[in-house]
C-alpha cells in the first residue's frame, strides 16, 4: 500500500470541500484572442505550483489563507480555437457558482475571460460595479474587426453594467477615443477617494497583471512600462477591503516570458492578497 505523502497541485490553504466554501477559485486557461504575446493559458497551472512557495499567512492583512474559506475547483477545459464556446463554458460554470450562493475568483488566462464572468454574475446582482486594474484601457469596440477581443473586454462589460459603474486604475496605454470615453464617464481613478462612489455597490475586481511595472512583471502578454509597484497595488487592495466585493479575477500572466519565475511568484502573491481582500469583514 502506498503511504505518501503526495504533492498537491491545488492552491495551498484551500478548503477541499466545495459545499462549505465561500469563494470558488476557477482556473481559466484561455488566450485565444491575444493581440501580442500568447501564453497566458499556461498561467493557472504555474500559479498553483508557485503558490506552495508562499506562506499561508499575510502580514499585510494579518490573516491566513484558511480564513478566506476558498475552494480550488481546478481549470476549465476549453475547445481549442473556439472563442465563443470557451466563453460560454465560463459563463455557465460561473453561473453555477452563484446559484450555489458562492463567489468566484477567476485565474486567467487572458482578460476576455472577465466578460462571461460579468455576464453570469449580472443575472444574480443588480447595479454591479467593476474596479479595473490594468495598464490598458481595454475599451475598444473591436480589434482588427473582432469584437470578442481582450482589447475590448471592459467596453463590453461597461455596456452591461453602465460606464458610470466603472473605475479604472493604473491605465497608461490606449487609443485616443478610449481615453475620451474614460473622460466622458470619469472612469479613471488616481487616488483612493475616486472610487468611494462605488462603496455601496456589489463590486467585481479585475486585475490585469500588466498594471504592475515591467520591472516587477515582465512575464505578461502586453508589458507596459510606467506601472504600479506591488506596494502601491497592495494599498488599493487594503482600501477596497471594506467594500462589498462579490467576485474577482487575476489575468494576463504569461509565465514563459520570465524564465526566472519571478513574475509567476508575483502573480501568486497578488492572488493571495486579493483573496484576503475579498474575505475581509
Amino acid at each position: 500500500m502506498l503511504r505518501g505523502p503526495f504533492l498537491d497541485r491545488n492552491w495551498m490553504g484551500e478548503n477541499k470541500d466545495y459545499s462549505s466554501s465561500d469563494i470558488i477559485m476557477l482556473g481559466l486557461p484561455f488566450d485565444g484572442t491575444v493581440s501580442y504575446r500568447p501564453g497566458s493559458r499556461f498561467a493557472p497551472e504555474q500559479i498553483r505550483l508557485a503558490s506552495w512557495g508562499l506562506e499561508e499567512y499575510s502580514p499585510y492583512f494579518d490573516k491566513h489563507l484558511e480564513d478566506c474559506n476558498f475552494h480550488d475547483a481546478g481549470d476549465l477545459e476549453f475547445p481549442l480555437g473556439n472563442t465563443i464556446k470557451s466563453l460560454d463554458l465560463i459563463e455557465k460554470n460561473v453561473e453555477d457558482i452563484y446559484k450555489d450562493g458562492k463567489k468566484v475568483f477567476g485565474i486567467g488566462g487572458e482578460h476576455l475571460v472577465t466578460l462571461p464572468e460579468i455576464k453570469a454574475i449580472s443575472k444574480f446582482y443588480k447595479d454591479i460595479a467593476i474596479i479595473h486594474f490594468d495598464a490598458h484601457t481595454d475599451l475598444r469596440e473591436e480589434y482588427l474587426g473582432e469584437e470578442m477581443s481582450h482589447s475590448a473586454v471592459i467596453r463590453h462589460c461597461g455596456n452591461i453594467i453602465g460606464f458610470e459603474n466603472l473605475k479604472q486604475i493604473g491605465i497608461r496605454s490606449g487609443m485616443k477615443d478610449e481615453f475620451e470615453l474614460m473622460k466622458k464617464y470619469n472612469t479613471r481613478a488616481t487616488k483612493y477617494e475616486d472610487i468611494d462612489i462605488l462603496k455601496d455597490k456589489p463590486i467585481f475586481v479585475t486585475v490585469d497583471l500588466d498594471v504592475l511595472d515591467t520591472s516587477i512583471m515582465p512575464g505578461t502578454g502586453t508589458p507596459e512600462v510606467g506601472g504600479l509597484t506591488f506596494n502601491e497595488l497592495l494599498g488599493w487592495f487594503k482600501y477596497i477591503s471594506k467594500f462589498n466585493i462579490f467576485g474577482a479575477d487575476v489575468v494576463e500572466l504569461a509565465p514563459d516570458y520570465d524564465s526566472s519565475g519571478a513574475s509567476t511568484a508575483v502573480a501568486t502573491k497578488v492572488i493571495r492578497e486579493l483573496l484576503m481582500t475579498m474575505s475581509c469583514e
